[in-house]
């Protein structure tokens, strides 16, 4: 194959099992001959190697012959004798190493496998047989911002907003206008479907909801002693709900005796592959903080070049792929690397020991050098410069992607610090951060409270409605690894690749580390594999 950019001697590599030093790139893609350099460096590297080493490339292409001019060359000449033309077959005679078995989980971090250490790649080659689709990408906001934080543009986002999760409730109720409920008889029967623009207790401890749609307001009353009363602790302001009741003599309230969300239906049925193909879901990497966990990394991407691992195909990473600068009160105290592109370098670095073949899709979170107000898009050309060793995909966040038929939602997750700051400690917590997420689901959006830590930047619509149901929904953000099911679809919440910061103690944030969640995509089932 032509080997004219340095991605591609990266994934040439990864197909003969090898990771590579960056100099090992350079110096390939600086040769006279990148692809019969290539040839002479695999066939003079050790099968049982895990890198190709810069010394190796060096002292390979050093000892062999110059490139032939091509003017010199007749159609009766023949190679050197000492010149290699093709690469031999590896099959190298020795047993396979292979880790344990993981076991699969169904929704409680603590049985995870931990995945042993191994110096050597089983069977010389590693995992080169993968072969995966392209990744199809929908709700990228990269290149199509149009934000420019005036105030209409904000009533537009929202407009959008409810335009679209009312049509998810439509067939629950029949929704009336606020301004129509204000002008009906006291008595009447009503139905009302509205953004949450209040909710407050009243003195006998009823709840008080404020709702407005695109006419106006109208309040509605949830009795305390009636069984919906409950719900109320789950809503946040700004979400979308519906509800039906009946309208007090004076028709200035509505006592409401349903209530709805626009929800997953429970009848959905998530897609599936049509082969045994994994993909693993990672997140929080936090290259450059002097607690990032480079050996826990190196050992995952060690892993990925086994036997063991060659049916994961796929690497999605949700969001702070570097710890960034300035994100929090003296974090300069705990920077590894204080710049923030020389961050970016050091984490392609590492991304470079990831297996060549699998296709990597990115979307960026809070610590990435990107805007902060949700939707996120995806990094400038210069970051996706620097982080092209294995033409990985760069997306938005949120972004769906789908990989072998199956829809992944990706979302970095910042929201979840307010799910679970305002709710009920058993349907949100840090401890169990996937459950957080079943709300996300509940309310399908993944950021429906507009204020405090969620920044919202005002667009022509609202990026972050989830229209389409995904099969798996995947965030990370909090540090805390958690999975479930929520109505078929599985949330996933991957962890991190960095040690608790003296922030986080401060905080009290306990992050569960090196963790790598593997979804098998033909059947949904998961399991985790630890590397610390």
């Amino acid at each position: 194959m032509p080997l004219e950019t340095p991605s591609r001697i990266v994934q040439a590599l990864a197909e003969h099992g090898y990771n590579a030093e960056r100099e090992v790139v350079t110096l390939l893609a600086g040769a006279d001959d990148p692809a019969a350099a290539l040839e002479t460096v695999v066939e003079a590297t050790p099968d049982n190697a895990l890198r190709v080493t810069t010394a190796t490339v060096r002292q390979t292409l050093d000892s062999s012959p110059p490139a032939p001019d091509p003017a010199a060359v007749t159609a009766n000449s023949t190679p050197s004798a000492n010149t290699s033309v093709s690469t031999p077959t590896k099959n190298p005679e020795k047993p396979t190493q292979t880790t344990d078995t993981p076991v699969e989980t169904e929704g409680s971090s603590d049985s995870v496998t931990r995945a042993a250490t191994t110096e050597e790649r089983p069977n010389g080659e590693g995992a080169s047989s993968r072969s995966p689709q392209p990744a199809e990408i929908t709700g990228d906001i990269t290149g199509r911002s149009t934000g420019t934080g005036e105030y209409k543009q904000f009533v537009t986002t929202f407009r959008d907003r409810y335009k679209r999760l009312s049509k998810l409730l439509g067939g629950r109720v029949n929704h009336r206008p606020a301004s129509a409920i204000q002008s009906m008889g006291g008595g009447s029967e009503a139905e009302m479907i509205g953004l949450v623009n209040d909710i407050r207790s009243t003195a006998s401890g009823h709840w008080l909801i404020e709702l407005e749609d695109t006419t106006g307001t109208f309040p509605a009353l949830v009795m305390k002693d009636r069984e919906i009363a409950n719900m109320v602790d789950d809503l946040l302001l700004d979400e979308c709900i519906a509800v039906q009741g009946t309208l007090a003599d004076d028709s200035g309230i509505m006592f409401v005796d349903s209530l709805f969300v626009p929800d997953v239906p429970r009848t959905f049925r998530p897609s599936t592959a049509d082969r045994h193909v994994q993909a693993a879901l990672i997140s929080d990497v936090h290259v450059g903080s002097q607690e990032f966990m480079a050996d826990a990394w190196n050992r995952f991407a060690d892993w990925l070049h086994t036997e063991e691992a060659e049916t994961v195909e796929y690497l999605l990473i949700a969001g702070d792929m570097v710890e960034g600068v300035g994100v929090y009160p003296d974090q300069d105290e705990e920077l590894d690397i204080v710049d923030i592109f020389d961050q970016y370098e050091a984490f392609s670095e590492h991304l470079k020991a990831v297996p060549g073949d699998m296709e990597i899709v990115m979307i960026p979170g809070n610590h990435d050098a990107v805007r902060l107000a949700e939707p996120q898009p995806g990094f400038d050309e210069e970051l996706r410069s620097i982080m092209s060793a294995h033409d990985a995909r760069i997306s938005g966040n949120p972004s769906t992607v789908t990989i072998e038929g199956v829809s992944v939602l990706m979302y970095h997750g910042v929201s979840l610090d307010e799910v679970i700051a305002e709710l009920p400690e058993e349907k949100a917590s840090y401890d169990e951060p996937h459950k957080a997420m079943y709300q996300l689901l509940k309310k399908r959006h993944v950021a429906p409270k507009y204020g405090g830590k969620m920044r919202l930047a005002p667009e022509e619509k609202d990026y972050l409605v989830i229209d389409e149901v995904p099969d798996v929904f995947h965030t990370g953000h909090v540090h805390k690894l958690g999975w479930g099911k929520y109505h078929n679809v599985l949330a996933v919440n991957s962890g991190c690749w960095q040690a608790q910061t003296e922030f986080q103690k401060k905080v009290n944030i306990d992050p569960d580390v090196a963790h790598a969640p593997i979804v098998d995509l033909d059947t949904l089932n998961m399991t985790v594999r630890k590397f610390a």
